[in-house]
């Protein structure tokens, strides 16, 4: 699947779906940490276990993400509830949904200029 824009805003932006992983530029992900100036591959922990350690890098651009978009996989899996409580207490809202959503979430998104980051899990995971 691609998912194309008529003009993409700086910064990584998915392309499609592509061996199971998201496809930015010429690289596939299996597991990936987005903000609007990086894509970085990523291993993550059981959804169970997140942790804001776990995104650091999605929680300290200057400035805060509006939001950040989990994508939880081939369902959804809610996130431990510390997780959630500590990015409120910063004022960085939450956005759960399975991956396929969450990479189509992030284009659009980021198409209309919004600040936000994500954590995606892979296409596959089941939690």
């Amino acid at each position: 699947m691609r998912l194309e824009h008529e003009s993409a805003p700086e910064g990584p932006m998915i392309k499609g779906f592509s061996g199971g992983g998201f496809r930015i530029d010429d690289n596939v992900y299996t597991a990936l940490l987005l903000t609007p100036a990086s894509a970085h591959g990523w291993a993550p922990p059981a959804i169970t276990a997140l942790s804001p350690d776990d995104i650091a890098s999605l929680i300290t651009p200057d400035p805060h993400p509006e939001f950040i978009i989990l994508g939880t996989g081939a369902g959804l899996v809610h996130p431990p509830r510390a997780l959630v409580n500590a990015l409120d207490a910063l004022g960085i809202g939450i956005d759960i949904m399975d991956s396929r959503a969450a990479a189509r979430a992030w284009s659009v998104l980021r198409q209309e200029g919004r600040w936000i980051s994500a954590a995606l899990y892979p296409l596959d995971y089941r939690g």
